[in-house]
């Protein structure tokens, strides 16, 4: 069962309620999980980055200027910690590593959208995963990335004429083979 999240679990976290931050912990690890996985090859190496994620964040709470942005911060760590571990490992994203997670998201039980978005590069890949997955806004994931927001714009829209080809390939491919 959810536990009932509080309006002001980010400020108590913030001013060290352990309590409130495993509550706003608990409320975005599918979302942690969703990012890692855009980035690396791996559900342990996502399980990893996530876990040293939220250690770094626990003990850097009070380097948190405004609670409100709690979610957007966890994330930025998230992605700091992914791309070390990237450059510890140096592995390539497999995909067959990706589609062997199993999950209750939707876009995830699809193999052809999987397939799709693996096959974006990294920047993309996670530019459609925050977007879309994480409904982060432009601004927000400008942040998370540290890059300007039109910047962010410029690579989802990329990935979003990649996919349409992929797509439109996809489909022309099957209409021309079963016809």
């Amino acid at each position: 069962m959810r536990e009932p999240m509080n309006d002001c679990d980010e400020e108590l976290a913030c001013s060290g309620d352990v309590e409130a931050f495993t509550r706003l912990v608990k409320k975005h690890e599918k979302s942690m999980y969703r990012v890692a996985r855009s980035i690396l090859s791996s559900d342990n190496e996502c399980l990893d980055a996530a876990q040293e994620a939220i250690f770094k964040a626990y003990h850097s709470l009070s380097a948190l200027r405004d609670p409100r942005l709690f979610k957007s911060w966890l994330m930025r760590i998230l992605v700091n910690e992914c791309h070390r571990l990237t450059r510890k490992t140096s592995k390539l994203v497999l995909l067959d590593d990706w589609q062997e997670q199993a999950s209750s998201y939707r876009f995830e039980e699809n193999i052809e959208v999987q397939e799709a978005i693996q096959l974006l590069e990294e920047e993309l890949r996670l530019c459609i995963v925050l977007y879309y997955f994480e409904d982060m806004a432009v601004k927000d994931m400008a942040i998370v990335l540290s890059q300007p927001e039109g910047t962010i714009k410029s690579r989802l829209s990329r990935a979003r004429k990649k996919l349409a080809a992929y797509f439109t390939s996809e489909s022309t491919e099957w209409r021309t083979g079963h016809e």
